[in-house]
């Protein structure tokens, strides 16, 4: 997902979109092509909206990242989830979703692992944060099944800090799960809040 307008990083964001911020002297979608690829995820769908010119002139077909790459692009601000709908004619069976402002260096083989393990329709990787407040926190039960997810709390709504990173393992089922309907008022269907809890 690199559609985001990255609001919070202005001034950086004014002139490229947010995935394409340097980091370390490359952007940073650029170091999540390379975490992907060194997992063996080398065919990628990107999904532009704000400035989306920049990304697709920069990786092209990725062919020089050893990747292929194609691009979709909604023509409305549809929400994280939204926007992934919209790439279920490409989509052949379990898939990743990463954001493309995300810095990580999680075992994605690890999660899509445990994703298979369990028989899992949709897999969100967590970790623990000290300030939770700028995510989606989580509370799971022994099994790791998640029973309670609130977003963006304040501290006094805060539960727990395990929080949600943002990077799923879905299968193809889900994108059938968001609501159609909001899809067509152009209506935005975010993951965290629409329809992880419908899951």
């Amino acid at each position: 997902m690199a559609g985001g307008f990255g609001t919070r990083l202005r001034p950086l964001t004014c002139y490229i979109p947010k995935p394409m911020t340097p980091l370390l002297n490359k952007p940073i979608i650029e170091h999540n092509i390379e975490l992907l690829r060194s997992y063996g995820f080398t065919e990628l769908i990107i999904i532009l909206y704000y400035q989306s010119q920049i990304i697709e002139e920069y990786f092209k077909d990725g062919k020089s990242l050893g990747v292929s790459i194609k691009y979709i692009k909604p023509d409305a601000d549809y929400g994280t989830a939204g926007a992934v709908y919209r790439t279920k004619n490409e989509i052949r069976d379990t898939f990743v979703v990463l954001s493309g402002d995300v810095v990580t260096d999680f075992d994605l083989t690890k999660a899509v692992k445990t994703h298979e393990r369990k028989n899992s329709l949709a897999t969100i990787v967590l970790t623990h944060s000290k300030n939770p407040l700028q995510y989606g926190i989580v509370l799971t039960d022994p099994e790791g099944k998640i029973i309670r997810f609130f977003e963006k709390p304040t501290w006094s709504e805060v539960f727990s800090d395990t929080i949600n990173t943002g990077i799923y393992i879905l299968e193809k089922d889900v994108l059938e799960l968001i609501p159609k309907a909001s899809l067509v008022n152009k209506q935005e269907v975010d993951f965290s809040k629409d329809l992880f809890p419908f899951i």
